[in-house]
């Protein structure tokens, strides 16, 4: 019997998935998963064989303990001295966005192939988006 081996032809759907009220790590396992294709029966570890993910609401997020004020972001500017810091709260005022797709992004492999992977991730802070045309289905964890 032989292995199935995914090719690069994949149908890909759209999912839709509302983060109000959710734990945002259980939420980010569970999308980076769709976007990998680990819940689809073909999927190969080489080829991206994952669906689209949209992410709601995503101002809604919910955390668990301190780490609101504890879970810290770092960026650098490449100058001496040049770190960033800004704590999960700060984020959501600002870029509720990125919370997210940090998530998420750390969860998915690293390179070029991950990379794919995230370009297929849309995160937008409140409950519209402009993704209708491609009638995404309500995706529930």
């Amino acid at each position: 019997m032989k292995s199935y081996m995914a090719t690069a032809n994949v149908e890909r759907k759209w999912y839709v998935v509302d983060a109000e009220g959710q734990t945002l790590g259980r939420l980010a396992s569970q999308i980076a998963m769709v976007l990998r294709g680990k819940n689809k029966p073909i999927f190969t570890t080489h080829i991206d064989t994952g669906d689209y993910v949209i992410v709601i609401n995503a101002e809604k997020i919910k955390v668990t303990g301190k780490k609101l004020d504890q879970k810290v972001y770092f960026s650098h500017s490449d100058y001496p001295g040049g770190v960033r810091e800004t704590t999960l709260r700060e984020m959501l005022a600002k870029k509720p966005e990125n919370v997210i797709t940090f998530a998420v992004k750390g969860m998915l492999p690293k390179g070029p192939l991950g990379r794919e992977m995230l370009d297929k991730l849309h995160v937008y802070a409140g409950a519209e988006h402009p993704h209708a045309a491609q009638k995404p289905e309500v995706l529930t964890f």
